[in-house]
């Protein structure tokens, strides 16, 4: 499992980020942290199927 936490600025710069990770992973989450009406953080959280 992986987690990574940006910092990103406060215009509209963060939708790029987000569409990254989410094209990224297969399997997992991608959060965005928001503080007064503005994306302050992105958070992706990626797991790992593993088959038997």
């Amino acid at each position: 499992m992986s987690n990574e936490v940006n910092t990103i600025k406060n215009d509209k710069s963060y939708l790029t980020e987000v569409e990254h990770y989410v094209n990224d992973i297969r399997y997992g989450s991608v959060t965005l942290i928001v503080q007064d009406g503005k994306v302050i953080q992105i958070d992706k959280t990626e797991k790992i199927r593993i088959k038997n």
